[in-house]
């Protein structure tokens, strides 16, 4: 069984930068898609970012906020999410998320979960 797992998270100051690793314990073979997404406390979860990996080497990638940018290594089992200019909105539990088809922004795309990850951004 595939498990996700999110590192990487901690305290920042407001417009510093983070990068967040994402890696499944399984090689991902063929088409793919994982998002990112976040909750803060009495917060719905929300769309965060998300890369759709075609079979023979294809993808793109899909941002809710330009500071953020998704990226992949497929060989590696890895999805990165590299945050630029936090502000303390941002703060919130990061979760990882694989769906073993094409993906968008509702959670209701992705069929398999990681812990999460917090990340806090003060002043």
């Amino acid at each position: 069984q595939e498990q996700l797992v999110e590192s990487g998270g901690g305290s920042v100051r407001v417009g510093e930068s983070m990068t967040l690793t994402c890696s499944a314990s399984r090689r991902i073979i063929g088409a793919w898609s994982m998002g990112w997404f976040r909750q803060a406390p009495g917060k719905e979860r929300e769309f965060v970012a998300a890369v759709n990996w075609s079979g023979y080497g294809t993808k793109s990638e899909d941002s809710a906020d330009e500071r953020f940018l998704i990226s992949g290594e497929n060989a590696k089992n890895a999805v990165y999410l590299v945050m630029n200019n936090l502000k303390p909105a941002d703060t919130a539990v990061y979760y990882c998320a694989r769906s073993y088809n094409n993906a968008g922004r509702s959670t209701t795309d992705y069929h398999l979960w990681g812990q999460g990850t917090q990340v806090t951004v003060s002043s």
